[in-house]
C-alpha cells in the first residue's frame, strides 16, 4: 500500500526517504536515481517539490546531477568541493602522481582507458587532464600522449 506524503514541507519527507534508500543501498553508489517524473508519480507531488528534495541531496553530496543523463548516486563520500566528475578524476590522478604510482616521465592512461575506468565522456576526461596540465603535473606531447612531468 502506498503512503502518500502529506503536511507541511513535503520535500523534506522526500529527502528523508531518498536518503534512507541511498544509505540502505536500495540505490547503490554508481547507480542512477529514478527520473523526476517517476519520483513525482511515486510520491504524488509536483515536479518542483521533487526538484527541491533532489537539490538538498545534491548539497549533501549524496547525488550528482549530470545534464541530459539524470542523477548519479555518489553514496555520500564525495567531497563537497568537487561538484563535477572531471574534478574527481583529476584528484585521483593527482594522488597517483603524488604517491609515486605514476612516476615522473611515465605515460598516463589513454583517454579511452580513463573513459572506460570512470564511465564518463571524452570531454570529461579531457577536462580532468587540462586541470593537471595547468597545475604543471603533466605534459602533452603531440602524437605521443601525456606524461608525468619530470
Amino acid at each position: 500500500m502506498k503512503r502518500w506524503l502529506t503536511g507541511w514541507r513535503i520535500f523534506t519527507q522526500i529527502v528523508d526517504r531518498l536518503r534512507e534508500r541511498i544509505t540502505m543501498s536500495m540505490y547503490p553508489k554508481g547507480s542512477m536515481l529514478p527520473s523526476e517524473a517517476a519520483l513525482c508519480a511515486e510520491f504524488g507531488v509536483a515536479r518542483n517539490t521533487v526538484r527541491r528534495a533532489l537539490a538538498v541531496l545534491e548539497d549533501e553530496g549524496l547525488i550528482l546531477t549530470i545534464p541530459a543523463k539524470g542523477r548519479l548516486v555518489l553514496g555520500g563520500d564525495k567531497p563537497k568541493d568537487e561538484p563535477y566528475l572531471y574534478q574527481a578524476i583529476a584528484r585521483e590522478l593527482r594522488g597517483e602522481i603524488e604517491r609515486g604510482e605514476l612516476a615522473p616521465g611515465s605515460t598516463l592512461p589513454s583517454e579511452s582507458q580513463l573513459r572506460r575506468t570512470h564511465g564518463v565522456s571524452r570531454s570529461t576526461v579531457r577536462q580532468a587532464l587540462v586541470v593537471l596540465e595547468r597545475e604543471g603535473l603533466i605534459v602533452s606531447e603531440h602524437g605521443r600522449g601525456r606524461f608525468v612531468r619530470r
